[in-house]
């Protein structure tokens, strides 16, 4: 007669499809919070806890970076036109930070504009 392995799974212990273990959000920050209060290092409290070490040091690091919002800015692009024979116009570039930088020679206008953007 054959021995029958079975295994029982909670909702705390349900797993993804490559094994790992699935927690849901209370039960993360019911761990990271007792963390922080336990006074363990992290390697007896992820023991004591029943998680692994490394489960825990990445918890931790994105608990404590808080959420991340990467803003991208658009690049836009204004056609400009540039008067040749024009003596004393001034011609104004504005940053995106706004930074203005005044000119009246083009040439060295971009110039400058360039520099300051490498």
């Amino acid at each position: 007669m054959e021995a029958i392995t079975a295994e029982v799974i909670t909702a705390e212990k349900k797993r993804d499809a490559r094994g790992h273990r699935l927690y849901d959000r209370e039960r993360k920050e019911r761990i990271l919070e007792g963390y922080d209060k336990s006074g363990l290092t992290q390697k007896a409290y992820a023991r004591k806890e029943g998680i692994k070490y490394s489960t825990l040091v990445y918890w931790l690091q994105n608990w404590r970076r808080g959420p991340q919002v990467v803003k991208r800015s658009r690049i836009k692009f204004t056609e400009l036109s540039v008067p040749t024979a024009a003596t004393g116009c001034r011609l104004e570039v504005v940053f995106a930070d706004g930074t203005l930088v005044r000119g009246s020679d083009a040439r060295e206008l971009a110039a400058l504009v360039s520099f300051l953007r490498a």
